[in-house]
């Protein structure tokens, strides 16, 4: 969810040197827009992972994330049809973009969770993110998200301070983004993310959780 100022700053510079490649959602007072199961693993680093020893190498994490994606697919299969307004919602950082193992300007997607994403906007679902970044980053993230692939039907960020706030602050504004999504008309059929602070406090039908690895990867 966290993730360096430095970086997003960088990225935010660059962003908004490019041309934007999609229309951006509508203001909202949260931000753009108006509006389980777990995987698991350990072993040492490979590679780019932000030099953090205790995450497990890249191919092993994917593995980890695909086991989730696969059983959100499943239950998306029977939960999509005749669901009103159908959402999904998904966290960012470590969840839809490789930030821990590949923070560069534009993030790399996940590629089992751009997938689940891609394949349940083909089914009707909506797809909206909630993240713990600030909204002042907004637009440089819904420009990362849509240069990778992700479709992008709402985007909130938090406030300045939200995503340092601690795990209750942030697990509370996420809480009463999602309240607010659904006083929309959405049903939200599943909610997806990383950390406990992304799935606790209902508002969603289902919630899957990718690893964390004990909060080595946040």
């Amino acid at each position: 969810m966290k993730r360096s100022i430095a970086v997003l700053a960088a990225g935010l510079a660059v962003g908004l040197a490019a041309p934007v490649p999609f229309a951006l959602a509508d203001t909202g007072s949260s931000g753009l827009g108006s509006g389980s199961a777990s995987g698991s693993g350990t072993g040492s680093l490979s590679g780019s992972g932000g030099g953090n020893s205790n995450l497990p190498p890249y191919s092993q994490w994917i593995s980890d994330v695909t086991t989730v994606a696969n059983a959100a697919q499943a239950y998306l299969t029977t939960a999509l049809p005749g669901a009103t307004k159908p959402a999904i919602v998904l966290d960012i950082d470590n969840t839809s973009l490789e930030t821990s193992y590949h923070a560069a300007p534009i993030t790399p997607a996940i590629p089992p969770m751009l997938a689940l994403a891609k394949w349940a906007k083909s089914q009707g679902a909506a797809i909206i993110f909630v993240t713990g970044r600030p909204s002042v980053m907004n637009l440089y993230t819904q420009l990362n998200l849509g240069a990778v692939g992700y479709p992008v039907d709402g985007l909130y960020g938090g406030g300045l301070t939200t995503g340092s706030s601690g795990a209750g602050a942030l697990a509370d504004y996420k809480t009463s983004t999602r309240a607010a999504i659904e006083a929309q008309g959405y049903t939200i059929v599943a909610n997806i993310g990383n950390s406990a602070s992304d799935l606790s406090g209902g508002h969603a039908q289902q919630t899957f959780k990718l690893p964390d690895y004990n909060g080595a990867l946040n």
